[in-house]
């Protein structure tokens, strides 16, 4: 087996493994590996915005109330205070490295969205602010020589030796490699793709957060999915995100008979949660025995439309509709997984040697329910945050020998019927782990997830088998912890425990001879 030696590996190439990647790079020679092109993730496909206090009427400790209140009472404090307080100079430095946000006349522009008290939201060129900020966080990573990217380039299992990460086994053009790092850096985004209706790329399958189990890491909270309210339902259409931004700026939902009904499940109506507003969705889907419901934005001024959300009105016409003229079908779909491998401010996890950054991680800032927008600032904070405690862990480091004697993997099967079998695990992780829980619908996706637990104790050469082992890992954490938490808060409900009294703790996870074995960390007394 051939074994490359570098300070640093980063394995994903979004805006967390990005800007860890800069960080790093001060300090040594670093690898990014990516399974995909490097502009291929959950960022580039960022439309809404990144929520940052910078505007006139906006304070940093108003930013932090939302983001709390957003959470439904799970969110780490001290977490939520790094990022809002830490957020400003992030974005002040990608503006510095060349980004261009939307601006009216000479000062920023932002706008609002669902559950932020303030117009808080940066956005680029309308719709494509994480196009933007990927553009330049991949340009300021080509200005350092000692960053080399390794694309289409898959990890396949965490190295630890001694209780210490010490690199990964790649995949890389169906050959075999390991990478002994110093310091290894997860930032391989979420796993929407464990559902059938998801807005996240295709390659969004929860590797880094199996991996990690895998090795033994703790994950956190992983019952917690954010399903977005307005994704595009029209035949023949993808499962294209309508932004958030479109009800903040005065989008309406109606229901197949073209009734407003926000009014009838919250206060704040289409600004309500995200929580809120997808399960409204699906309560009027099942009253009106329909497929979706409607997003209205007719009444608002189409050249402010067209001009606002470009992308969104080239996308759209694709599909014969015009949203300065017709109404948008819509239906909600999994969008963000707030858990993932649990970490402390800096992005350590509980493996010596190993950080993660960005959705694959959870340091708690999301509580049970992310607050619109900030996903990316997360990245941006957390990733240059991750990148500076590996340097300082490897900085610590100054033997890699007895790694190079670490075993090797030479057993490998296959996976037959393999688009057959990854169908069968999102259609039930849809149907029965999906944005109304209980126990009867767990229970049958457990029994299922059982049945192909055998596909998860071999090794594989190719993407998309690897992809399937670790959807299928981390399908049955999603399914086991929600089988656990027997109440309901922020994004995870259950028709069967609607009460939230007891719902005060963060459900940690970890393999205990290759089953999972789930434990709580309480928040605070349970009332």
């Amino acid at each position: 087996m051939e074994t490359l030696i570098t300070d640093f590996l980063v394995i994903g190439s979004g805006v967390a493994g990005l800007r860890a990647a800069v960080e790093l790079a001060r300090a040594g020679d670093v690898w990014v590996v990516t399974k995909d092109e490097v502009a291929e993730s959950s960022t580039e496909y960022a439309q809404g915005g990144v929520a940052v206090a910078l505007s006139d009427e906006d304070r940093v400790g108003i930013h932090f109330e939302d983001t709390i209140k957003a959470g439904d009472g799970l969110c780490r404090e001290e977490a939520v205070r790094v990022l809002v307080e830490e957020g400003p100079e992030r974005i002040l430095e990608l503006i510095r490295w060349g980004a261009e946000f939307d601006k009216k006349g000479t000062k920023l522009d932002f706008t609002l969205e669902a559950a932020h008290t303030r117009k808080r939201v940066l956005h680029a060129h309308g719709d494509s602010t994480g196009k933007e900020i990927e553009r330049v966080l991949i340009n300021r990573v080509k200005q350092f020589e000692n960053i080399k990217r390794m694309p289409f380039s898959m990890g396949m299992e965490l190295i630890v030796k001694n209780g210490k990460c010490c690199g990964a086994y790649v995949v890389h053009k169906k050959r075999l490699l390991r990478i002994v790092a110093r310091a290894t850096v997860l930032a391989t985004g979420g796993g929407g793709q464990i559902f059938a209706r998801t807005t996240n790329p295709s390659v969004a399958t929860a590797d880094g957060m199996a991996m990690a189990l895998r090795a033994g890491a703790v994950l956190e909270d992983m019952e917690f999915i954010q399903f977005h309210p307005t994704v595009l339902y029209a035949p023949g259409a993808p499962q294209f995100l309508l932004s958030e931004a479109m009800r903040g700026e005065g989008g309406v939902l109606r229901n197949i008979y073209g009734e407003r009904f926000m009014e009838r499940y919250h206060p704040d109506q289409e600004l309500a949660p995200r929580d809120v507003v997808s399960r409204a969705i699906i309560s009027e889907m099942v009253k009106t025995k329909s497929t979706h419901v409607y997003l209205d934005l007719t009444h608002l001024d189409g050249a402010f439309l067209k001009r606002r959300f470009p992308r969104i009105y080239r996308t759209c016409l694709m599909y014969d509709l015009d949203i300065t003229r017709d109404r948008i079908p819509v239906s909600p779909a999994a969008h963000y997984t707030m858990g993932g491998v649990k970490t402390d401010t800096m992005g350590r996890t509980s493996i010596k040697g190993l950080f993660a950054a960005g959705e694959v991680a959870c340091t708690g800032v999301h509580g049970a329910n992310r607050l619109a927008s900030n996903s990316l600032l997360e990245g941006l904070v957390y990733g240059a945050r991750a990148g500076r405690a590996a340097v300082e862990e490897a900085l610590k480091e100054t033997d890699l020998k007895d790694v190079l004697v670490a075993e090797s993997i030479d057993s490998f099967g296959n996976i037959e019927e393999i688009a057959d079998v990854r169908t069968r695990l999102r259609r039930v992780m849809w149907e029965r782990v999906g944005i109304i829980r209980c126990n009867e619908s767990l229970s049958i996706a457990r029994k299922e997830l059982e049945r192909l637990r055998p596909i998860t104790e071999k090794n594989y050469l190719t993407r998309q088998e690897l992809e399937l082992k670790n959807m299928i890992n981390t399908a049955e954490v999603v399914t086991e912890s929600a089988i656990q938490r027997r109440c309901s808060i922020g994004a995870h409900y259950r028709s069967d425990f609607k009460e939230k009294a007891s719902c005060f703790y963060h459900t940690l996870v970890r393999y205990d001879d290759g089953r999972i074995n789930i434990s709580r960390e309480l928040l605070k007394e349970d009332s």
